[in-house]
């Protein structure tokens, strides 16, 4: 199953919308970073490497909404740093939603049980719990004991209340197509959450752990050996069809970036939200100061081994757009 219906149609709409007023560049979803402070010290992330007084910083609540109204973005992924921690984070989600802004609100689920009634179920919202595999696996990503436990139970509370629940999970070169196979069939399965997300872990420069991370090849061998068996079709995936192959390596795509842009506390971050080439004040200087010809797999050295997400969705989404049979694809998967 792929994205949720409502939201496939929404999309749909907005990028015919886009086309119809010539609009080459513009943006799907929004990486709102409204703080870098956190409650763990995952391997794969670099957030909390800032200095202390950059993770003391909070974006207003008006500032986050402006830049996404100035972006004109559909979808926005609230991210961090721990959103949770942020003192105001139930106003900037409840103005985005107020603005049928579809909302994922990223969080490791720690805090996420006693701050459940600060925020309304709501079609345009869903949490995004981090889990980056089983008990064992997941702890040690985030290097805590007990936190796999915590977001489980987090994840089953949030249901009993009537939210939307997705999932976000993060692979390196220590999983194997059974590990993805078997976190997969427990959110899916057991814990019937609503979507599940996945990406293959790019080397971000400021993550602790730099020798795990997935060079191409082998985040194509992971995913070709994990849907093998068809099982891809029966997850709740909350991707396109397009972008599913293109891990597998059945298509290859170049990065448009622009398409999820990142905005944090420092404004528009140049290219993405895994590399910091510079800030821009608005979406549209972002557009119009960056050389995006300049990065991607072939062209930037530091891409090499990406494959992530923010790069490389748009551009199946687009794909999917531009084909009749693909976007009729995607509405059937959306369906199931």
């Amino acid at each position: 199953m792929g994205v949720p219906i409502r939201q496939s149609l929404a999309v749909g709409w907005y990028l015919l919308r886009q086309r119809l007023q010539g609009r080459e560049k513009f943006p799907l979803i929004v990486e709102l970073e409204p703080l870098y402070a956190c409650n763990l010290a995952c391997e794969g992330c670099g957030k909390i490497q800032h200095p202390t007084q950059t993770l003391k910083r909070r974006m207003p609540v008006e500032q986050a909404v402006a830049a996404i109204e100035e972006s004109g973005a559909p979808m926005v992924s609230i991210a961090g740093g721990e959103p949770l921690i942020h003192p105001e984070i139930d106003r900037i989600t409840a103005e985005l939603v107020r603005r049928r802004r579809f909302v994922y609100l990223c969080t490791n689920a720690i805090m996420l049980e006693r701050k459940l009634h600060l925020f309304e179920p709501s079609p345009y919202f869903a949490f995004a719990i981090h889990l980056d595999g089983l008990k064992e696996r997941h702890d040690a990503s985030v290097a805590r004991e007990g936190v796999f436990e915590i977001a489980v139970a987090a994840i089953r509370a949030a249901q009993r209340a009537g939210f939307r629940v997705t999932t976000n999970t993060t692979f390196f070169t220590h999983d194997t197509a059974r590990d993805v196979r078997g976190v997969l069939d427990f959110l899916n399965d057991e814990l019937n959450v609503d979507h599940m997300m996945i990406s293959p872990g790019y080397a971000y420069e400021k993550a602790p752990d730099q020798d795990n991370f997935l060079p191409v090849e082998r985040t194509r061998q992971l995913f070709r050996e994990a849907f093998a068996d068809g099982r891809r079709k029966r997850w709740r995936l909350n991707h396109s069809p397009r972008f599913l192959d293109f891990l597998e390596g059945k298509v290859d795509y170049d990065c448009t970036a622009w398409g999820i842009p990142s905005y944090s506390i420092f404004g528009w971050q140049r290219p993405c939200y895994l590399m910091a080439d510079g800030y821009a004040a608005t979406y549209q200087e972002l557009l119009a100061t960056t050389d995006w010809e300049a990065y991607g797999r072939g062209r930037d050295p530091r891409c090499a081994n990406c494959m992530a997400h923010c790069g490389y969705e748009p551009t199946a989404v687009l794909d999917t757009a531009a084909s009749l049979r693909e976007s009729a694809r995607a509405l059937i998967s959306a369906a199931r």
